[in-house]
């Protein structure tokens, strides 16, 4: 088998392109408007329903809110603290600021057309996914959803591919039952065929993505700073 050199790519660089690349998939998702992603849904429906009487909650804002109960979770499940977890709250300010941004960026894009809102779908997916792997990548404390997946998947040694697609499929059931709470049985808001679609292929596509990245780069770090955020 020929031995191909690998290129360095630095875990640094995977936590800053997951974190913008994961704000746009959020944002071409909304616009496509077949349904948030199983991760978001349910903090979409949240910001849908708080911004109804609060017009400064944005959907940037529920992430703080959502992602800081999800840290709290995930303190309870491990029965531990660890300074990474206060870490992964910081990434998920610096997630909400440049979704807020993002969803700015595209407010001018059109999805009037049946096409045009497949085409954004499937972007707001895919990016969605590549995010999700450089998260897995870097030493840097992830988003809450990650973080979770990951430290559940080590601690009872389950693969996370598959922790990951149950917890998607968990946060898809929880979205369904808030959009019933907020709005009304049988309505759906923020969740759909995407919603669904996501929640199947996306730990299928984390995976396939996962071995990509893994065999065309050795992921290195640049700074002396993962000491840090093991603790």
């Amino acid at each position: 088998m020929e031995n191909v050199k690998k290129r360095v790519f630095y875990k640094e660089l995977s936590y800053v392109l997951g974190l913008i690349i994961m704000a746009f998939g959020a944002a071409f998702t909304e616009l496509a408007d077949f349904g948030m992603s199983m991760v978001v849904a349910p903090t979409y429906i949240i910001y849908l329903k708080i911004s109804e009487f609060l017009p400064w909650f944005s959907f940037g804002v529920a992430e703080y809110f959502v992602q800081g109960l999800l840290v709290l979770l995930t303190v309870l499940i491990m029965r531990r603290f660890k300074l990474s977890y206060l870490f992964s709250f910081v990434t998920a300010i610096l997630y909400g600021t440049v979704l807020d941004g993002a969803i700015l960026l595209l407010s001018s894009v059109p999805n009037q057309a049946f096409v045009l809102r497949i085409i954004w779908f499937l972007i707001g997916t895919v990016c969605c996914s590549v995010a999700v792997s450089l998260f897995f990548h870097t030493y840097i404390s992830p988003e809450s959803y990650e973080l979770i997946v990951k430290e559940i998947s080590q601690k009872f040694s389950v693969n996370i591919n598959k922790t990951k697609t149950a917890y998607d499929c968990i946060s898809t059931l929880l979205a369904v039952v808030l959009s019933f709470v907020f709005f009304g049985f049988g309505v759906f808001k923020g969740v759909g065929i995407g919603t669904v679609l996501c929640a199947l292929i996306n730990g299928f596509l984390i995976g396939r993505i996962s071995a990509l990245l893994e065999r065309v780069f050795e992921f290195k770090n640049k700074f002396d700073l993962e000491k840090y955020f093991e603790r």
